[in-house]
């Protein structure tokens, strides 16, 4: 069955919302349904970007750098990488997280591979 990675993008400021526990809440139960469809991979949470440690080859020389790759005023939050029949199922985990999430995008990719 082909996966698919449903990003969730955060605004780079801001104050987490007043009903975070809920949400956890809400974000686990679907991870519930996830897991009794077959569906559940992996799913995760990131520290913020200025945690990042950038590693690059440049030539023979590796450069290891503190701090995101880009700037950006959206970063990826936390992800969680299902399987779905198709696309529209896809879709559909991906805005049932939407609602969830009460306004964050949800970017949904299929996974390279079979």
């Amino acid at each position: 069955m082909p996966e698919y990675l449903l990003n969730i993008y955060q605004p780079e400021a801001g104050e987490p919302p007043a009903d975070l526990a809920e949400i956890m809440r809400e974000v686990e139960a679907l991870n519930d349904e996830l897991r009794a469809a077959g569906s559940w991979v992996f799913a995760a949470g990131l520290h913020a970007p200025d945690t990042a440690t950038v590693v690059r080859a440049r030539g023979s020389e590796i450069l290891i750098t503190d701090g995101p790759y880009v700037e950006s005023k959206e970063y990826i939050a936390g992800f969680s990488l299902i399987r779905a029949v198709d696309l529209d199922e896809a879709l559909a985990w991906g805005r049932r997280l939407a609602a969830i999430l009460r306004g964050l995008p949800v970017e949904v990719r299929p996974v390279m591979g079979d």
